[in-house]
């Protein structure tokens, strides 16, 4: 590759192991600098749980989508001084993406967020990593077409738009990290903290 560039990967802790899997592929196809960041002061989800509670995404969800999601992908752009970040959404992915621009500005840090795939729907970007030969997740063959946790996460079934499988029967669709407004709060708490 002529251009490398750093990967971050927020690692919640509560990945499926497929989801792991990718991570060492890419390691070993492209040997990119990746920066892992999980929550803060654990390291496993055993350590997560003893410290948090069992299933606090069912008790409190947007606490851990904070804990899990928002303040790992922050604390990466503050220590790695990220001035623009490469997403993968799309528009077609449903949700709160549908009118998702090329570029944005994340509200609460000024991180520049790039979307290059946002016109793209899920044929061409499996088009392109059938002819690419890009490693992908292996939940995708499997039903997933949106993957997170391994606790709200479940395969897509046919006609549903492809983000229908995460966080099923709840009215919500994004977990945080592209919408930090609403964690400002707890980003403010933190600040404090410091």
């Amino acid at each position: 590759m002529k251009h490398p560039i750093d990967l971050i990967f927020i690692d919640t802790l509560h990945h499926f192991p497929q989801t792991y899997d990718l991570v060492k592929k890419v390691k070993e196809k492209y040997n990119p600098t990746i920066h892992e960041f999980t929550p803060m002061n654990v390291s496993t989800e055993q350590e997560f749980t003893k410290r948090y509670g069992d299933q606090l995404w069912e008790s409190n969800d947007l606490y851990y989508d904070f804990l899990v999601k928002v303040e790992p992908s922050q604390r990466a752009y503050k220590q790695l001084n990220v001035a623009a970040v490469l997403t993968g959404r799309r528009r077609l992915q449903g949700g709160a993406r549908g009118d998702l621009p090329v570029v944005e500005i994340e509200e609460t840090s000024g991180i520049i967020k790039i979307n290059p795939l946002c016109n793209w729907d899920f044929a061409q970007v499996k088009l392109y990593v059938d002819e690419h030969q890009v490693p992908y997740n292996e939940l995708l063959d499997l039903g997933y077409k949106s993957i997170g946790d391994w606790h709200s996460t479940t395969p897509v079934a046919e006609g549903e738009d492809e983000r229908s499988g995460r966080w099923k029967d709840k009215a919500k669709t994004e977990c945080g990290i592209h919408e930090t407004s609403k964690y400002a709060e707890y980003l403010k708490k933190q600040a404090d903290a410091i």
